[in-house]
């Protein structure tokens, strides 16, 4: 789960270098801004779920709670990205959080 998350936050990296190229520093923010409402969330429940599997053992219902507060913080900040970030890049912001979303498929084509 953590390298996923790694994986997601050099995805995010890469398309705000993208974003950079084609749309200039604006849509380099709102790249990599997107990209991390995605990888924010995942990294918080990854490292709580790895927290609890030392402590002793994963608990299917805390994996529930978890997934329900990884989808309310992600909502919360895509609202406060959008609200709070006056240049934003709408194209770059969804592109970048895509991207950070379906990285895991790079895992998919490694092996």
């Amino acid at each position: 789960m953590l390298r996923l998350v790694s994986l997601q936050l050099i995805a995010t990296i890469v398309a705000g270098v993208l974003a950079a190229l084609l749309g200039g520093r604006a849509a380099m923010f709102s790249a990599v801004l997107g990209g991390l409402c995605c990888v924010v969330p995942n990294a918080i429940m990854a490292l709580r779920l790895f927290a609890s599997t030392k402590a002793g053992g994963a608990n299917p219902f805390s994996f529930f709670i978890w997934e329900f507060i990884k989808i309310g913080l992600t909502l919360a900040l895509l609202g406060a990205t959008a609200y709070l970030y006056r240049d934003l890049n709408w194209l770059a912001l969804l592109a970048g959080f895509i991207v950070a979303l379906k990285s895991y498929i790079f895992l998919l084509f490694r092996h």
